[in-house]
């Protein structure tokens, strides 16, 4: 493989950093990148928020579940979706503003997410790790007004940055198989490779931690299809004003 590939097979979440800033310029460079990244109808739909404040970063990380990594990292940055942008331009050119419909929320949700890999990506190649903080949506309207986000914009997770000070090894994924059909959705093979998989994950945790965990991937998606997420989002996502006509 190539070294782009050899990167993308090495990725981990890192979740213990050093304390080792990044060099100046490093950042900058590495959010151009992530302005490469696709963007449909060339939106440009997203906003990134870097957090410095250790105050605030403390009450990020709290809001987050308490995950410590948000205060430690290097950098921390929220990746929101933004239509507020769009909407002034709307406003300039005296038309009238439709940000508020799903698809308009589904290309800045995108547009969110295509940015922030390719900052993954170009991070790791500089040698730093990375970590998604998706909890910051178990507390969104607390995030929100801690960084003044106006209408049209909702924080669809954070990213820790830094230089990694532990290797954990890389997480076995589903096997090509399972996700990649050919012209048509079948899934009549998968059941035996997905238990196979499920033993391999098993292994992966039982290791990873001592021996205390050993729940498998079908046993931890079900788990989470099975229980209620965030069911605060819909509303909040309504009062930022993401009504989904």
């Amino acid at each position: 493989m190539n070294e782009t590939l050899n990167l993308l097979h090495a990725h981990r979440s890192i979740r213990k950093f050093t304390a080792q800033r990044l060099p100046d310029g490093l950042l900058e460079r590495i959010l151009s990148a992530g302005q490469c990244a696709a963007t449909s109808s060339f939106l440009q739909g997203a906003t990134i928020i870097r957090v410095s404040d250790p105050a605030n970063r403390k009450k990020l990380a709290a809001y987050a579940g308490n995950q410590p990594y948000v205060e430690s990292a290097a950098e921390f940055l929220v990746f929101c979706a933004d239509v507020h942008r769009a909407g002034n331009c709307c406003e300039l050119y005296g038309k009238p503003f439709s940000g508020d419909y799903t698809e308009h929320f589904i290309i800045a949700t995108v547009d969110a997410a295509l940015m922030a890999q390719n900052v993954v990506v170009a991070a790791e190649s500089e040698g730093l790790g990375i970590c998604y903080i998706g909890g910051l949506r178990n507390n969104p309207r607390e995030v929100a007004d801690l960084l003044a986000l106006p209408k049209g914009v909702y924080p669809v997770f954070g990213l820790c940055l830094g230089y990694p000070d532990q290797d954990p090894e890389v997480k076995p994924r589903l096997p090509l198989s399972v996700i990649l059909k050919q012209e048509t959705y079948d899934d009549s093979q998968d059941a035996a490779t997905i238990t196979a998989y499920d033993a391999d994950i098993r292994e992966y945790y039982r290791t990873r931690t001592g021996g205390g965990h050993g729940i498998s991937w079908s046993e931890q998606v079900a788990g989470l299809l099975s229980d209620k997420a965030r069911p605060h989002m819909r509303a909040f996502l309504a009062e930022q004003g993401f009504t989904f006509k």
